[in-house]
C-alpha cells in the first residue's frame, strides 16, 4: 500500500516578496499572472510537509504519480483527476527514460542526477514539460470561474536553455503565444540552433544584442511597463506572463524531483531512510537550489545544500559574506553559459524565507540592488543562510580539467555545467553522500566538452578542423572518439532543421515592446 500525503487543509494561496499583494491568489491565479503586481515573486502562504515514510513510499509509484502526489499535497485549486492527468502527459513518452530522471552512481557516495532526459535534453525541461499544461488548465478554470477573458503573451529571457524548453512546452498551446529572448552570441551553437529551428505558429525568438542580465533586465522592465500592458489588455486583450523561474509554476516541479530522488535513493538502497542526503547544483538563478531548500524544509532529509558557480560568483561571494555586489563585477563568458548570470532573481524569494517573510526588509535590499547594484542582509539572515548553504566557484580550467578527469576515472561524460557542481562538491563535502544535479546532456556543448578530452584551454580557438564543424558534426566525432555514442535525436539532427528566426534587437524596453507588438501582429490567438 502506498502512503498518501496528507494535503494542507485548505487550498494553498500565495502573496508576495514585497508586500504588494493585499488579497491572496490562488495557485491558478498566481500561475497565469507569473509575476506579482509591483515587480515581486508569488510564494506560497504555507507548504505541505511530508513525513520520511511517506516520501520514501513514493518511490513505489511513476515519476508522474509522484509529481502528482506532491501537487495534490499543495490543495492547488484544480480537481486531484486532472492533475493525474496532467501529470501523465507531462511525463510520459516525451522523456527518453522511463524514470524519467535517473540517478547514476559514480562510486558509494557520490550521486548524478540526470534532469535532461526530456525532450531539449535541458534541466529546464522538467519544469517547462509541466508548467505550459498547468498553465493551460489554469487559465481554461479561470475563465470557467469568469475570471478571465484574455489570451497570454509569454516572454522568456533565456541564457540557453530555459528558451528552447519553454518553446517546446508552449507551442500550440491554446491562447498563448511565447516569444524567447537570447543573447547574442552568447549562448552554444547547439543551443542557437534549437532556438532558431523551433516549429509551431505560435513562437518568435529574438537574438539580443547584450548579454543574459540585458535580456532578463529588458524582459522584467517590459512586465513592469504599465502603460504598455494597459496598451496590449485594451487594444488586444492580450496579458503579458512569464515561463522564467520568477513565476511559481517553473519551481513546483523541481521541487518534485528532489523529493523523488530522495525516494529513489533509498529504494535503490543508496541511502538509509532518514539519513542526510547534500546536494550540489549548478546555479546562475539560484531556482533550482531553491527548489531544493523547499523540498527539505517540506520534510526530506536533505543535509548541506552546495551552490556551485562558476567565475560569474556572485552567489558564491553573497553566501559566504552575506554582501550581493554588482557595480563593479565583470560579466565573464565560461564554458557553463546557462550559468553566466549576475543577477539572480530567485534570491529574493531565499531571502524571503529566511528573514521570516519580511516583505519590508526585501522591497528595500531590491530597490538597493535597482539603484546601487549592491546590497548587504542583517546578520540574523545571514546566519540562517549558512546553517543551510555552502558555496564555491569553479574557474574556467578546473571546470574543463574536471569533466576530463571524471571521464578517465569514470568513464562517464558531463556538460560543463555539472562539471562545476561536481568539482565545487568534492571540496564542499562532508560525510554524508552526495547528490549533484546534471543540468545538461553533455552535446549541449560540443565545443568545451572536447577542448576538456583533448586539454585545449578555455580561451585557446579549436583546431581548424574541428572549429569548422557544425555543432552536430562535433557532437557525432566526440562520440565515435569516446565511445559515448548517445547524442539525442534532437541534438543530432539539427543541422537539417530550417533557421526561421533571425532578428536580432537590442535590450532596451522600447526594442522589446516593438518586436513584442510586430510578433502579436502576426497572431490570431
Amino acid at each position: 500500500m502506498t502512503v498518501t500525503p496528507a494535503p494542507l487543509t485548505s487550498p494553498v494561496q500565495f502573496f508576495d516578496t514585497r508586500g504588494n499583494v493585499t488579497e491572496p491568489y490562488s495557485f491558478t491565479e498566481a500561475l497565469v499572472a507569473g509575476l506579482a503586481p509591483g515587480g515581486g515573486l508569488f510564494i506560497p502562504t504555507e507548504l505541505p510537509h511530508f513525513t520520511v515514510e511517506e516520501i520514501v513510499d513514493l518511490a513505489r509509484l511513476p515519476y508522474h504519480k509522484r509529481a502528482a502526489a506532491v501537487y495534490k499535497a499543495f490543495a492547488i485549486d484544480l480537481p486531484d483527476e486532472q492533475i493525474d492527468e496532467l501529470m501523465a502527459l507531462c511525463y510520459g513518452d516525451n522523456f527518453n527514460d522511463e524514470d524519467i530522471c535517473p540517478i547514476s552512481s559514480l562510486d558509494e557516495n557520490t550521486h548524478i542526477l540526470e534532469l535532461w532526459h526530456g525532450p531539449t535534453s535541458a534541466f529546464k525541461d522538467m519544469a517547462l514539460q509541466c508548467l505550459p499544461r498547468f498553465f493551460s488548465a489554469s487559465a481554461a478554470a479561470l475563465r470557467e470561474r469568469g475570471k478571465l477573458d484574455n489570451t497570454f503573451c509569454i516572454l522568456v529571457a533565456t541564457s540557453g536553455d530555459t528558451g528552447k524548453a519553454a518553446l517546446e512546452g508552449f507551442k500550440g498551446v491554446d491562447g498563448v503565444s511565447i516569444g524567447v529572448l537570447f543573447p547574442d552570441g552568447g549562448v552554444s551553437d547547439i543551443q542557437r540552433k534549437q532556438m532558431v529551428t523551433t516549429t509551431g505558429d505560435n513562437v518568435q525568438v529574438w537574438a539580443v544584442r547584450g548579454n543574459f542580465d540585458d535580456c532578463q533586465t529588458g524582459v522584467k522592465r517590459t512586465f513592469a511597463d504599465s502603460q504598455f500592458t494597459d496598451e496590449l489588455m485594451a487594444e488586444r486583450k492580450v496579458a503579458l506572463s512569464s515561463a522564467n523561474s520568477i513565476n511559481w509554476g517553473r519551481l513546483m516541479p523541481q521541487i518534485v524531483y528532489y523529493i523523488s530522488s530522495y525516494a529513489q535513493l533509498v529504494a535503490d538502497g543508496k541511502l538509509e531512510a532518514g539519513q542526510p542526503l547534500d546536494v550540489c547544483v549548478p546555479t546562475g538563478n539560484f531556482g533550482n537550489i531553491l527548489a531544493c531548500w523547499y523540498a527539505k524544509h517540506m520534510g526530506t532529509p536533505i543535509g548541506l545544500l552546495m551552490c556551485a558557480s562558476n567565475e560569474n560568483r556572485v552567489l558564491t561571494d553573497f553566501i559566504n559574506t552575506g554582501t550581493y555586489d554588482i557595480s563593479e563585477r565583470e560579466f565573464v563568458l565560461t564554458p557553463s553559459p546557462s550559468m553566466d548570470i549576475l543577477v539572480s532573481s530567485n534570491l529574493e524569494r531565499q531571502l524571503f524565507e529566511l528573514t521570516g517573510r519580511d516583505s519590508k526588509a526585501i522591497a528595500a535590499w531590491m530597490q538597493s540592488l535597482n539603484e546601487n547594484r549592491s546590497f548587504q542582509v542583517d546578520r540574523d539572515t545571514f546566519a540562517k543562510l549558512r546553517e543551510d548553504f555552502a558555496a564555491e566557484s569553479v574557474n574556467n580550467q578546473e571546470c574543463l580539467d574536471t569533466i576530463h578527469e571524471v571521464f578517465d576515472a569514470h568513464g562517464y561524460l558531463m556538460d560543463p555545467h555539472t562539471a562545476v557542481a561536481y568539482a565545487a562538491a568534492e571540496r564542499l563535502r562532508s560525510e554524508n553522500p552526495v547528490l549533484v544535479a546534471s543540468t545538461a546532456h553533455w552535446a549541449k556543448f560540443g565545443n568545451n566538452v572536447y577542448r576538456a578530452l583533448f586539454d585545449i584551454a578555455p580561451d585557446a580557438p579549436l583546431p581548424p578542423e574541428i572549429a569548422a564543424l557544425t555543432g552536430c558534426q562535433l557532437n557525432a566525432l566526440i562520440a565515435d572518439e569516446t565511445g559515448c555514442f548517445y547524442v539525442p535525436e534532437n541534438l543530432a539532427m539539427l543541422d537539417e532543421m530550417p533557421v526561421r528566426f533571425t532578428e536580432v534587437i537590442d535590450a532596451d524596453v522600447p526594442s522589446i515592446e516593438k518586436a513584442t507588438q510586430a510578433f502579436l501582429d502576426t497572431q490570431t490567438l
